[in-house]
C-alpha cells in the first residue's frame, strides 16, 4: 500500500495536517511480538528526532531486556552527539525511575498507579513525541489504572504526542478511541513443544 490511505474522508483536513495527526496505538492478542513492534517503532521515532519515553508497567525490574539497553544506549548516543533523539526507559519493580524505593517492597497497584501519574503528568507536558506503554492493558485491566481516565487523558492529549500500548486483552474503551489496532494472533510458538525462552529472541 505504500502508505496510501484506501480513502479520503470529509473531515476538512488538508493533507499534510491528516498526515501528522498523532495517533493512539494498540498492540494486542494472544500472539508474540506486541512489544517488539512498539520498540520498532520507538526506533523510527529516535531515527526521526524525537523524544521518545518507554514506560514498562509489568515485566520485573530484575529482568533488563535487551531492549533496555538499546534505548538506553541511543539515548546516550544522542546526548553525546545530537544524533537522533532523546531517549528514555522507565520500569515498575524496584520503583520507577524518578521516585526510588531501593530496598522496599513494591505495592504493585501502587506502582501502576504512579507510573500512570507520572506519563499524564508529562502529557499534559508535552515532554514526548512517542509515549510506549508497555504491558499496559494489565493494570487497567486488573483495576489498578481506571480506564475511564486513560482514555479522556488520550483523547484530550495536547500537542503532537503518539501513544502506543501493548498488553493482552486490552479494555473495550481503549480499542474504541485507538487509530490503529493490531491484534497478534499466535498459529505456532516453540513454547508449545516445550522450547524455553532463548537469549535474543524472548529478550
Amino acid at each position: 500500500m505504500q502508505g496510501q490511505p484506501t480513502h479520503v474522508p470529509e473531515d476538512g483536513l488538508t493533507t499534510r495536517q491528516r498526515r501528522n495527526r498523532p495517533l493512539v496505538m494498540v498492540h494486542t492478542g494472544e500472539g508474540k511480538g506486541k512489544s517488539t513492534a512498539a520498540f520498532g517503532l520507538a526506533l523510527r521515532g529516535w531515527n526521526q528526532g524525537w523524544s521518545v519515553g518507554v514506560f514498562q508497567f509489568v515485566k520485573s525490574a530484575k529482568w533488563r531486556i535487551g531492549e533496555q539497553t538499546a534505548v538506553e544506549t541511543l539515548g546516550e548516543l544522542h546526548r553525546e552527539t545530537g544524533k537522533g533523539g532523546p531517549m528514555e526507559w522507565h520500569k515498575m519493580g524496584s520503583g520507577w525511575s524518578w521516585a526510588r524505593k531501593e530496598g522496599t517492597e513494591d505495592d504493585h497497584a501502587a506502582a501502576a498507579a504512579e507510573g500512570w501519574a507520572e506519563v499524564k503528568r508529562r502529557i499534559q507536558a508535552e515532554t514526548h513525541r512517542l509515549y510506549v506503554l508497555d504491558e499496559f492493558t494489565y493494570p487497567m485491566t486488573w483495576g489498578w489504572v481506571d480506564v475511564d481516565d486513560v482514555v479522556r487523558t488520550l483523547a484530550e492529549r495536547p500537542g503532537q504526542q503518539h501513544v502506543v500500548i501493548t498488553g493482552r486483552r486490552c479494555p473495550e474503551p481503549v480499542l474504541e478511541l485507538a487509530d490503529l489496532v493490531t491484534h497478534m494472533t499466535k498459529v505456532k510458538h516453540p513454547f508449545d513443544a516445550g522450547q524455553k525462552g532463548q537469549r535474543g529472541i524472548e529478550w
